[in-house]
């Protein structure tokens, strides 16, 4: 998770960039009066400057890939070996005649050992500048070897093996104590299992121009993307708006969490519409609203305009519900046994605001999610024209238009039952004060995870009811 001096450390500076994009705004820097051997030059110094900002001078060796990676790699050398670390570099392959690397790798004038494990394990310290975020292929046995003989290592980028677009580990990466990229974070860095892989992540700046910056439509989970809605002097509980949750027979605190979220959330008012079990939700929080009437009637109430359908509902009771639902043109947050109950079948799904699903539901819907889940969110959100809110310690929010943020604010300790529950609750209630469903949706995985970051260690879901209204922005 990135706590909250991450997002000023950062400035602003929330745009995520595949290696493509990056590729391309790196490709643009020398139009615009930065050559790409000035950028280079900053990013070493950048990697040196870390390094010697955490650690000693030790015996160090610098992993050179032929790329601009090991261009940065052979820049670091030169600048520690210039304050008197005992460096070495060890090179993969030469850089490419011509190349900014190529003029790095000229600027080295110390020792130069083979790419080697032997070389690797003798060291206290190994920089690896192999490769960078763009690569898309398993790392060879000889590479991987290497890199595994480093007892402690910085990245340059992302760790060698990790796919800077997806968090995918290519064949090997190793685990960084460091990891020092440039310019904008990427994907990868937040996507499990890179963002494990990188340790303490820094992100520098290289004087990249900034008319580089491409149509960015992937960004880290940030309140500069939203604003949660404030109550007016003028307000009243109708105009804050009316969250109705479906609850099942059974498993009847999923329906309570799920309600009491939205109204900690903010909504004005919140019913359940009960399912057969209307003395066990009377016996609940007393602010809420207990409904025994049938699903049409209160439908036929337009200010019922957001609705929850399947914590604890039951997949029965789901596959009835949600059609009617939807068919009503109310704003739907599709959960649990609703998604369950959509197996195989996603298309059912089509006139839904949020969908939020954790791996295994997303997979008994839309098929395997892949490597890619940044890409197999997205798909399922242009599909079925929902927002999509794939689950997990790396949530990330697709929304139909293909914009797509990965929240970083979830601490570990968030896994646990009912906290989905409460989640469906606050996206709900910041649906029903107006919030567009991509910018509630990111809101409520951002404020869910502060919300647990509060709570502490040893939290339980109903804690975050507790917790979630002091981190409100």
């Amino acid at each position: 998770m990135l706590r909250p001096e991450w997002l000023t450390k950062l400035a602003g500076r929330i745009d995520l960039l595949t290696p493509d994009e990056m590729a391309q705004a790196d490709a643009a820097a020398p139009r615009l009066g930065v050559p790409g051997s000035v950028l280079m030059a900053h990013a070493g110094r950048a990697v040196a400057r870390a390094v010697r900002a955490r650690l000693r001078p030790c015996r160090t060796l610098v992993l050179c890939g032929p790329g601009n990676n090991g261009g940065d790699g052979y820049v670091a050398a030169r600048l520690l070996a210039e304050e008197g670390w005992p460096v070495a570099v060890a090179a993969l392959a030469p850089p490419q005649a011509g190349s900014d690397a190529a003029e790095a790798a000229r600027g080295w004038h110390g020792s130069i050992v083979p790419f080697a494990a032997v070389e690797a394990a003798r060291a206290a310290l190994v920089i690896d500048a192999v490769f960078g975020a763009g690569l898309s292929r398993d790392i060879s046995a000889d590479v991987a070897d290497t890199l595994r003989a480093a007892r402690q290592l910085v990245a340059v980028d992302v760790p060698s093996g990790v796919d800077g677009a997806t968090g995918a580990v290519r064949g090997y990466a190793p685990q960084a104590a460091l990891t020092v990229t440039f310019f904008r974070l990427k994907p990868g860095h937040l996507l499990l299992p890179g963002s494990t892989l990188c340790g303490e992540l820094l992100l520098a700046d290289i004087g990249m121009p900034a008319g580089v910056m491409p149509d960015v439509r992937t960004f880290l989970n940030a309140p500069t993307l939203w604003q949660v809605p404030t109550p007016s002097p003028e307000g009243h509980k109708y105009s804050r708006g009316h969250v109705t949750v479906l609850g099942g027979a059974t498993m009847t605190g999923a329906a309570r969490l799920a309600a009491d979220a939205a109204r900690r959330a903010g909504a004005g008012m919140v019913t359940i519409a009960a399912q057969g079990n209307a003395p066990v939700y009377r016996a609940g929080s007393p602010g809420l609203i207990v409904s025994e009437a049938p699903l049409p009637e209160l439908l036929a109430d337009p200010r019922r305009h957001v609705w929850v359908c399947g914590p604890g509902l039951g997949v029965d009771a789901a596959k009835t519900a949600l059609p009617v639902l939807l068919a009503g043109g109310r704003s739907v947050v599709v959960d649990a046994d609703a998604l369950t109950a959509c197996a195989g079948n996603p298309d059912v799904l089509r006139g839904a605001a949020v969908l939020t699903p954790h791996a295994g539901e997303f997979a008994r819907v839309f098929g395997s999610i892949g490597d890619d889940r940044l890409a197999a969110a997205r798909t399922a959100a242009a599909r079925t024209g929902a927002v999509v809110l794939l689950k997990g310690s790396d949530t990330i929010i697709a929304a139909p238009d293909g914009r797509a943020a990965i929240n970083a604010s979830a601490p570990p300790w968030l896994a646990t039952a009912g906290a989905g529950d409460v989640l469906a609750g606050i996206i709900a209630g910041l649906l029903a004060q107006g919030m567009p469903c991509w910018e509630a949706a990111a809101a409520a995985a951002f404020l869910h995870g502060r919300a647990a970051d509060a709570a502490g260690i040893g939290m339980i879901a109903e804690d975050l009811l507790v917790t979630l209204p002091r981190v409100l922005i």
